[in-house]
C-alpha cells in the first residue's frame, strides 16, 4: 500500500472531522490503525479540531472541585503535619544489596559468601589458582563464566576452566553458584 495524493487527502479530511485511526484505516483499506497514526504524525495532523474544543471543556469543569478540594485542606494542614514524618523512613527500607555503588568502590560484604560451606570455598580457592583468567571476548560456551575481581579495576577475569554439561561454570564454581533446595531452604529460617 502506498500513500496516495488521494489517500492522504481523505486521510487529513477525516482526521480533520474527528474521526478515529481505526476507522479512518477501514475507510482507506489495506492500511492498519498504527499506519494511520504514523502518517498523521508525519504530516503533522496530530491536533485535532474536536480536541481543541474538548481541552477549553475540561479546564472549565476543573475550577469547580478545586474549591471544594481547597476547603477541605484548612482543617487538615493541623494533622498533616505529622504524616510526612514516615516518609522519609520508607526510603531506607530498600535492601542494601539494590543500591548503587559506584564503579571502583568495594562492594559491601555479600551474605551468601559467609553461608557457602568452607570446603566448597578451598576448591574454589584452589581452582582459581589454576583458571585460565580470560576476557570477556575470549569466553566461550565451553569456558567457565565465573567472574573474579572487580570489573573496574584491571585485575579482573574469568574463570575460562571447562564447564560442566549444561552449566555456564565449571565444577568447583558450580559448587557455590548452584545449592540444592533444601540447603537453601534452611538457611531462610
Amino acid at each position: 500500500m502506498s500513500w496516495t495524493d488521494e489517500r492522504v487527502e481523505l486521510l487529513k479530511k477525516m482526521w480533520g472531522e474527528g474521526q478515529s485511526a481505526s476507522q479512518i484505516a477501514k475507510e482507506l483499506g489495506g492500511v492498519t490503525r498504527n499506519a494511520v497514526i504514523g502518517k498523521v504524525h508525519r504530516l503533522g495532523l496530530s491536533n485535532r479540531a474536536t480536541g481543541a474544543s474538548s481541552a477549553k471543556a475540561e479546564p472549565k469543569e476543573k475550577p469547580a472541585p478545586a474549591p471544594k478540594a481547597a476547603a477541605k485542606p484548612k482543617p487538615a494542614p493541623k494533622t498533616e503535619p505529622a504524616r510526612p514524618a514516615p516518609a522519609p523512613a520508607a526510603k531506607p527500607a530498600i535492601p542494601a544489596r539494590r543500591q548503587i555503588i559506584p564503579a571502583g568502590q568495594p562492594l559491601p560484604p555479600q551474605p551468601s559468601a559467609n553461608e557457602i560451606s568452607p570446603e566448597a570455598l578451598a576448591k574454589v580457592n584452589e581452582i582459581e589458582k589454576k583458571a585460565k583468567k580470560l576476557t570477556l571476548m575470549e569466553l566461550t560456551e565451553k569456558t567457565c563464566k565465573w567472574p573474579v575481581g572487580d570489573p573496574a579495576t584491571e585485575d579482573f577475569w574469568f574463570c575460562g576452566l571447562p564447564v560442566e554439561a549444561g552449566k555456564p561454570y565449571c565444577e568447583a564454581h558450580v559448587g557455590v553458584a548452584f545449592q540444592p533446595m533444601s540447603s537453601r531452604r534452611d538457611r531462610r529460617r
